[in-house]
């Protein structure tokens, strides 16, 4: 492979990993040099550079290039710049060069886990405490309690980090097989052994796990066929006290398409709700992300990033990482306002959402027509939704009553008031109404 198709491979790969800021902030302007004697030389356009990859993403680039070339054995950074975008000119700076230990740079092939995903680099919130109690419980007595844990959230709140966590803690343990994958990759594998006609094969594979891990479970909706599988595999590992563990960006009962003896299944243990992090967690998140600062960030700081990043916890990092190469670039402490203006280029603009938008994805997520929210039927399924909407409306986007009523048919003001007093009411008593609603407004953000 040559050097570009190679490195726009590797950067394809963290680009997917990583926060838009926090790509941007360091890989822009890299390069592969040269590839020698089992050698990568990447060029970096500056010594902060260097060092930062060379300290934060060694471990990860490199896997990724070994992925793709395993013949590639140690990755080298050099100070590189463009001429008049014509020549690399290769200023006379040290190269930094690192060997590191194969366990410290491959994810292991036997279970699939990323070995910096630990309950130590995890930061813990009011938001995620009780997932993280959870955990706890499941390492202690694997199998025996939280038998299926079941966790959700949205993009970017941990589940992943948590969910591995507790796999490399098991694992280090010893004496018990961890497997991690994800719904996508175990798809695939089980129609790849159908087309081999070795079904068997993929059935003992997965059976012999004394721990299960899988991720993204959204992604069996609608293929009946795999869920089929998955419920048999459920069962033998569940009958023989092996722990498993789900992950979803969403509660098992909203995912569509989903059967309702596997939604069963996944009720039978723990089913924990990971949120958007509050502001008190995500200060506390800046100060851990932020240690590496060579500046220590004033509370001030901390606080207005605290309530200012509202995104999920990867934006949050991509900021902390945009301070921290200004502050050693600049050699000093940034102030608030720097602070300001690197939120205000480096933070996704706040979704513009039509009334429109709202009502249609309040509609596809009952699985109802678009047009009955604004028809005067009384039918129970659609009321519900209907009244969801007033108060997403009212609550979220701060519409007047009386041009809710208007938008959706017409209708008084003092009926979209009832309706969303009755949504507020419902929520005090009814669990899964607030996980639903917490799900609509999350694709919102």
């Amino acid at each position: 492979m040559d050097n570009k198709k190679l490195w726009d491979s590797v950067l394809v790969e963290m680009e997917l990993s990583l926060s838009k800021p926090n790509f941007n902030t360091w890989f822009k302007d890299t390069l592969i040099v040269r590839q020698e004697d089992g050698a990568v030389y990447l060029g970096v356009p500056n010594t902060f550079v260097q060092d930062w990859l060379g300290s934060k993403f060694h471990n990860t680039i490199l896997r990724a290039l070994r992925t793709l070339s395993p013949s590639i054995q140690s990755l080298h950074y050099i100070i590189s710049k463009e001429d008049n975008r014509e020549k690399l000119v290769f200023e006379k700076t040290p190269q930094i060069t690192k060997e590191l230990p194969m366990a410290d740079v491959y994810i292991n092939k036997e279970d699939n886990l990323n070995p910096r995903y630990t309950f130590e680099t995890f930061v813990v919130g009011p938001f995620n405490e009780f997932a993280h109690a959870a955990s706890q419980a499941i390492i202690k007595k694997p199998g025996i309690v939280y038998n299926p844990l079941f966790i959700y959230g949205g993009t970017g709140h941990g589940k992943t980090h948590l969910i591995q966590a507790i796999g490399n803690h098991i694992k280090n343990m010893g004496n018990r097989k961890v497997f991690y994958t994800t719904s996508e990759k175990f798809s695939q594998e089980y129609i790849n052994a159908l087309q081999l006609n070795k079904p068997n094969f993929f059935k003992e594979k997965y059976r012999k796990y004394d721990v299960l891990i899988m991720d993204d479970i959204q992604f069996f909706s609608g293929k009946m066929k795999i869920q089929e599988e998955l419920f048999h595999l459920f069962n033998h590992l569940y009958d023989n006290n092996k722990q498993i563990i789900f992950s979803s960006d969403k509660h098992p009962g909203l995912i569509q398409d989903l059967e309702e003896r596997l939604k069963s299944r996944f009720s039978a243990g723990m089913i924990v709700d990971i949120p958007p992090p509050d502001n008190e967690s995500r200060a506390a998140i800046i100060r851990t992300k932020s240690a590496s600062c060579p500046y220590t960030l004033t509370k001030e700081i901390v606080d207005y990033l605290a309530y200012s990043v509202t995104g999920n916890i990867r934006e949050l990092e991509g900021i902390i990482n945009s301070i921290t190469c200004q502050t050693q670039l600049k050699n000093r402490e940034i102030s608030l306002a720097e602070v300001k203006n690197l939120v205000k280029n480096n933070t996704r603009p706040k979704k513009l959402v039509s009334t429109k938008e709202v009502i249609k994805t309040v509609a596809e997520f009952y699985n109802i027509e678009e047009h009955l929210i604004y028809d005067k039927t009384r039918k129970k399924e659609i009321i519900k939704p209907r009244q969801i909407i007033m108060y997403i409306l009212r609550e979220d986007f701060d519409i007047s009553y009386p041009a809710i009523g208007e938008k959706l048919g017409g209708r008084d003001h003092t009926t979209v008031m009832h309706s969303c007093e009755k949504i507020k009411n419902d929520m005090k008593l009814d669990e899964m109404l607030i996980q639903e609603i917490n799900q609509l407004r999350s694709i919102f953000v």
